[in-house]
């Protein structure tokens, strides 16, 4: 049928409109892509060029140099030295067990340590490097970045590992670093991410531990670019971390690394304290050991070694060590008893050899007794018998106070591991932790540094510190900080409230024990008058006598095993007329203080010349065998030096 005219326009007109509607709604499609395409390659160009760039890119973190340590006078004692390592990367290697292969055709891998690092790598997230071998050779490094193209994830690497160039003189006080731990992790509850990297190396005991965070730094980072295989291509961006802080002790080298040295292979300790500052110039610990086999990974022989010997060279005994300070504690009954009243200058109590308190006999070291005796001949003689007359007087909790005032029974706050408060008793201590009254025959045991008392060889040299000053000193081990001083100047420290008088009246004492003919310990006497010291000999049993022994003689100490044998403890102060320096000694088993106090007039002349001494500050019978000692531990010991006093 044939379309009229009308009919043909009407249909013209809606097919131009449908092809309008068509072509507007392409148009517009085609511009909206366009405008995505705009947003996408225009606006949003930066965000993806970095996506782009991520996938080609490592962020890496760079560990910091670790702060180093110093003696007083700026001797290295921690420091850091380049090492050679290999580590791998498991996302960047692909096939690790592949790689590993290749890679011991260059290197030789120790087992262990290969081990070591495959069970790192299986914890640990895929992008951390992991240490596969260290301390090699430089022809090993050599090897291994001549072949890094055959070698996707590896990378060779000059890190710095930690050394110890004194070691054995200052392991307890510096302490060690070590790999971290999990349970290290444990402890922290939001770890930096230096502590994620596999083997990366904290302080475990010591000043590396206890200022671990200012040792440690701030991580830096890295931008490599890397191939389809992950090998590093090359270094984009680097960005430096901040190094740890250096950290300067109040310790000398010399006079720390003699004391170890005199120590020799005694179980003991000594402290060696400025009267007026409070900084420690030596603390030692003997036996001691090399803290470098730990940051290398001790062996299990070595480590065993160390833990199954009986003088236990892994413990600070200067610090965490407790011992009851037998007759060093008299100065703190006597002071106790002069503030109280009860005592003075005049007062005499009469020694048999024994008193009876409550049916039973305490006997004095002096089996016939010493007759009368007032206090400084008590002290000077170490009258067991007018302390306890005084403790009865004075009573346990006034001595006790006394004792803390001194500097015993009190936490020091030196950055060293495991510090001892150590036991000063009261009444109300044995009813809380034993759960039994106090008895009056706890008061006199307290009286002769026996029964419960327990005390550190740093207290004892705190003691005799602020008996020494009359001011109450506090030890102090960190001397500065990035240089910048820590220390507190003698000027700032407070006064010992205690009266000044009675403090003379105890260092008088102490001069006698060393000066006077009837002097404990006047047979290790200093003869020239510019340097004599006052002292106290100690001696603290560590087995019960009993009734039948003492009616049949007591044993000998030299008669039995080591381990049941009487400490041996010495404390002193020189020069008596201007005091310089505290001195501590507790000989562990030592058979009293015999063993302790020729020791600690070694210690005081060395401490007080800045080096040997001349031998006429000896007593003439002794100068030979103290040249021959001498002599005998600078051989011994390279780190001596040579002496710098040959004078007669």
């Amino acid at each position: 049928m044939k379309r009229t005219a009308a009919e043909t326009a009407a249909s013209h007109n809606r097919l131009s409109r449908r092809a309008l509607l068509l072509g507007g709604a392409q148009l517009g499609f085609m511009g909206l892509l366009g405008l995505r395409m705009r947003y996408l390659q225009v606006d949003q160009a930066d965000e993806f060029r970095l996506l782009a760039e991520e996938n080609r890119i490592n962020v890496r973190l760079i560990p910091p140099a670790r702060g180093e340590i110093y003696d007083r006078n700026g001797v290295t004692i921690a420091a850091n030295e380049p090492s050679y390592r290999i580590t791998i990367v498991r996302e960047d290697a692909g096939d690790v067990g592949e790689v590993i292969g290749r890679l011991s055709t260059l290197i030789e891998l120790d087992d262990t340590a290969l081990n070591r690092a495959m069970t790192e790598m299986k914890r640990s997230p895929p992008f951390l490097p992991v240490t596969v071998a260290e301390r090699i050779s430089w022809e090993e490094m050599s090897r291994v970045a001549v072949n890094a193209p055959a070698l996707p994830g590896v990378t060779p690497e000059v890190g710095l590992s930690r050394v110890y160039p004194y070691g054995v003189d200052f392991a307890h006080v510096v302490g060690y670093v070590g790999p971290v731990s999990d349970y290290d992790l444990s402890k922290i509850e939001d770890p930096d991410q230096l502590l994620l990297i596999p083997r990366f190396q904290i302080g475990k005991v010591g000043l590396e531990a206890k200022r671990e965070e200012k040792l440690r730094g701030k991580a830096g980072t890295k931008q490599v670019e890397v191939n389809a295989v992950g090998r590093v291509m090359r270094e984009l961006d680097r960005r430096e971390g901040q190094t740890g802080d250096d950290l300067q002790i109040t310790v000398d080298q010399k006079l720390q690394s003699y004391i170890q040295a005199r120590l020799g292979d005694e179980s003991a300790a000594a402290v060696v304290m400025d009267c007026k500052t409070g900084e420690i110039l030596a603390i030692n610990s003997a036996p001691t050991f090399d803290p470098n086999l730990f940051v290398r990974g001790i062996s299990v022989a070595d480590y065993s070694t160390l833990t199954e010997n009986d003088h236990r060279p892994l413990a600070t005994k200067s610090v965490q060590g407790t011992y009851p300070p037998g007759s060093t504690y008299k100065m703190v009954v006597a002071l106790a008893a002069l503030e109280a009243g009860v005592i003075d200058s005049k007062t005499t109590y009469y020694c048999s050899g024994k008193l009876k308190v409550s049916n039973r006999d305490f006997h004095c070291w002096k089996r016939g007794g010493h007759g009368h005796m007032n206090l400084e001949g008590a002290l000077r003689e170490s009258c067991d018998v007018f302390f306890y007359e005084c403790a009865l007087e004075v009573g346990i909790e006034k001595i006790t106070e006394m004792a803390n005032r001194l500097g015993l029974g009190v936490k020091h706050g030196i950055p060293m591991s495991a510090v001892a408060t150590g036991l000063t008793p009261t009444k109300g201590w044995k009813a809380r932790n034993i759960d039994q009254d106090w008895v009056i025959g706890d008061t006199v045991n307290a009286s002769i540094g026996q029964g419960f008392v327990l005390t550190s060889p740093l207290q004892l040299a705190v003691m005799t510190a602020r008996l020494a000053s009359g001011k109450a000193v506090e030890p102090q081990l960190l001397k500065s900080i990035n240089g910048i001083d820590q220390t507190v100047p003698a000027e700032d420290v407070p006064d010992l409230d205690v009266n000044p008088n009675h403090l003379r009246m105890v260092r008088q004492a102490m001069f006698a024990v060393s000066n006077h003919r009837k002097g404990t310990a006047y047979s290790q006497r200093i003869i020239k008058d510019e340097v004599r010291l006052a002292g106290k000999t100690g001696t603290s049993q560590v087995r019960n006598i009993t009734a039948a022994e003492r009616r049949a003689g007591v044993i000998r100490n030299e008669d039995l095993p080591w381990e049941r044998r009487d400490h041996g403890l010495f404390v002193n102060f020189a020069p008596y007329n201007d005091p310089r320096i505290a001195v501590a000694v507790v000989v562990e088993h030592g058979g009293g203080s015999k063993a302790a106090t020729p020791i600690a007039r070694d210690i005081t002349l060395q401490a007080l010349y800045d080096g040997d001494p001349p031998l006429d500050a000896y007593p003439s019978k002794d100068r030979n065998r103290i040249k021959s000692q001498q002599e005998r531990l600078r051989l011994e010991n390279p780190s001596l030096g040579s002496s710098g006093n040959d004078r007669a």
